[in-house]
């Protein structure tokens, strides 16, 4: 039964009566249910589509006509969303209905496949990170990030408000970020580079008992690799700060193990495997110390015995979700990508340890090579730092926006920084075009 008293219209799955919903909105100050909510005129449906009727035939044809006005460009663009090529058996294996069509593993009795799955990914996440818990996906990159955050201001450890990021923290991280501390004690400041890395010096002045979080990435969003990440994890633990260091399955493979290095907790984008670069959705990886094991966002998956003795998988530690707990649960999230981290387990799989180390080793290599190539060109400097860098790195041109538009005229696309830089990314499922991109550097530059 819905709760619902008898001949009150509506779903039957809203529990409210029609007294209980106005005494709700009496108690807000409001009339009805639609003021509630600013929605502008102009967007507001108000009953009608204004959709015209078309077949099938002619609304593919209007798709197709649609389609062709995109630009052929060969991207060189990364700063978070990187592509890599994704074999076919990724493809292949993951659109198998049991995988395609499965919902949250709540019951482990018919989905061990699945579950199974999701305990390598996590698996997989815990040897590169050297951490000892993973959970199985975050949305993306940026809420792995602030639930990292929410999560130090949980820690009996800390005692501090204040968050510390790079100053140069692309911009839909600090948004998620900062939405999602937001009626929290929390405050986000932010701490500067140096040569397009954490400027320690700054760091250090900046951290204090105040502290409760502090975020490092390597590689960063221009592709420099810290050069001394444990040197920001000292800075963290001598104040009793949390320290959170962002990287990718990619890099983590060839880069120090961040616990290594005293990282707390891991967070990035695991969408660099088992994806091509989509510009929106991601895979947020998040991996921490066992000791903060029950304050663990998202779905943990565990190894247990069935009532056969034999190897089972299933969800656990459910009790710290919002599911169950509710407003007490260490996380509003309630799902996770687990289809998105069964692709990236998959892909990880197929190239095994080595493969994924030549993998991460072409990322250096190219982005090294393209960079001297157009460090030798008249008018061009790249990198713009003393940095070793992993797939991109920062150009500087006399006219950024100029030699965009230049470059775009000739097929290709790369970031826009500011009037001075641009930034160009390598990786090999466009290393092929690189020698094209340099010539067509030479000639936008002359």
């Amino acid at each position: 039964m819905s709760g619902r008293s008898a001949g009150v219209s509506g779903s039957p799955f809203a529990p409210h009566t029609a007294d209980e919903t106005a005494a709700m909105l009496d108690a807000l100050g409001v009339d009805e249910e639609a003021d509630l909510f600013d929605i502008p005129d102009e967007v507001a449906f108000d009953g009608e589509f204004g959709i015209p009727q078309r077949g099938e035939r002619a609304v593919v044809g209007d798709l197709r006509e649609t389609f062709a006005r995109n630009d052929d460009l060969t991207e060189f663009l990364g700063r978070g969303h990187y592509s890599h090529y994704v074999p076919a058996v990724v493809d292949d294996l993951s659109s198998r209905s049991e995988f395609l069509t499965s919902y949250t593993q709540y019951q482990p009795e018919i989905t061990q496949g699945f579950l199974q799955a999701l305990f390598e990914y996590q698996s997989i996440l815990v040897e590169l990170t050297g951490l000892p818990v993973a959970n199985c996906s975050m949305y993306d990159a940026a809420t792995a990030l602030a639930e990292a955050a929410l999560l130090s201001d949980r820690l009996r450890s800390t005692s501090g408000s204040t968050v510390l990021v790079p100053e140069n923290l692309r911009d839909g991280k600090r948004g998620t970020l900062d939405n999602y501390v937001d009626g929290s004690d929390l405050s986000v400041e932010t701490y500067p580079y140096a040569d397009n890395t954490a400027d320690l010096d700054a760091l250090g002045e900046l951290v204090g008992e105040d502290t409760a979080f502090v975020y490092a990435e390597t590689p960063t969003v221009t592709g420099a690799i810290e050069p001394d990440l444990a040197a920001v994890g000292d800075l963290a633990d001598e104040h009793d700060a949390l320290f959170c260091v962002g990287s990718d399955p990619v890099a983590l493979s060839l880069l120090e193990e961040p616990a290594s290095v005293g990282a707390d907790v891991v967070v990035g984008e695991a969408g660099a495997l088992g994806l091509p670069a989509s510009y929106g959705m991601g895979l947020g990886l998040f991996a921490c110390r066992e000791e903060y094991l029950r304050q663990v966002p998202g779905r943990l998956v565990g190894e247990s015995e069935d009532a056969d003795d034999r190897r089972a998988f299933t969800l656990t530690l459910q009790t710290r979700e919002q599911h169950i707990r509710k407003e007490r649960a260490t996380s509003n999230i309630c799902t996770n990508q687990a289809w998105v981290a069964l692709r990236a387990a998959m892909h990880a799989a197929y190239l095994g340890p080595d493969g994924l180390v030549d993998l991460a080793e072409d990322c250096v290599r190219d982005a090294a090579s393209v960079a001297a190539s157009l460090d030798a060109l008249d008018g061009v400097e790249a990198p713009l730092d003393d940095r070793h860098h992993f797939r991109e790195f920062t150009v500087g041109v006399d006219d950024a926006p100029g030699v965009a538009a230049g470059l775009e005229e000739h097929g290709f696309a790369v970031h826009t920084l500011d009037d001075g830089t641009l930034q160009v990314c390598v990786t090999d499922l466009n290393v092929d075009a690189a020698d094209d991109l340099v010539a067509a550097f030479a000639e936008v530059t002359a």
